[in-house]
């Protein structure tokens, strides 16, 4: 990790210092997504006005805004996908209406959700009653793959998902690279935390709910 973080930090000097060249601007939009986003928009401010104008720069910066858009503290974004039967139904139908929300993004075939799957499972077991709600998102390609990961992984709580994979809006709505991806939501419908797992998430949702 230490080795990973130093290649990261002398790459991103490199790029800094040759964002005047193409090789420094080429370089920026092929390790862009290793970046915080501060340090993107670090970049992004040594750049020329014709350079952000290309494609791939443009959807690096649509990424930071919507960044920016989910980030903690602020409102959820909203969307809308299909549940298993084939019904429209949005992230709004339940948060933002009083319960404290977890926007779970996952898939059938992702290994790390699998893993994490059990822990959110007993989580929903613990608080639901106590106002605590979750929303699947599912990456999934495939209606069957979608359902039958439902079934495997006892998961009762509404889901829904458009099955374009990767290819899904919310990947660049709510900003992520991957998955498991959860955002937690205040009664509000407030960005109050991302990436809770294990301990961590029943931690949060008994301060939050006990």
């Amino acid at each position: 990790n230490s080795i990973q973080e130093e290649l990261s930090t002398m790459t991103a000097d490199f790029i800094k210092s040759n964002m005047d060249n193409e090789l420094g601007k080429f370089m920026f939009i092929t390790n862009a997504p290793e970046y915080e986003p501060e340090m993107q928009e670090e970049i992004l401010a040594l750049a020329d006005e014709n350079y952000k104008s290309r494609t791939e720069v443009q959807a690096i910066i649509e990424k930071l805004e919507n960044a920016k858009r989910v980030a903690i503290g602020q409102k959820f974004q909203d969307f809308t996908m299909k549940d298993p039967a084939g019904n429209d139904v949005s992230l709004s139908d339940y948060a933002g209406k009083g319960n404290v929300v977890l926007i779970d993004f996952w898939a059938a075939w992702c290994g790390p959700c699998r893993q994490e799957m059990p822990n959110v499972v007993e989580a929903y077991k613990e608080f639901k009653d106590k106002g605590f709600e979750i929303v699947g998102v599912s990456l999934d390609r495939d209606q069957e793959s979608w359902e039958k990961g439902l079934s495997d992984l006892n998961m009762t709580w509404p889901q829904m998902s458009d099955l374009k994979f990767w290819d899904t809006p919310v990947v660049s709505l709510y900003a992520f690279r991957g998955i498991p991806h959860t955002v937690l939501l205040d009664g509000e419908g407030n960005i109050i935390a991302k990436d809770l797992r294990g301990q961590a998430l029943h931690d949060k949702l008994a301060e939050l709910l006990n």
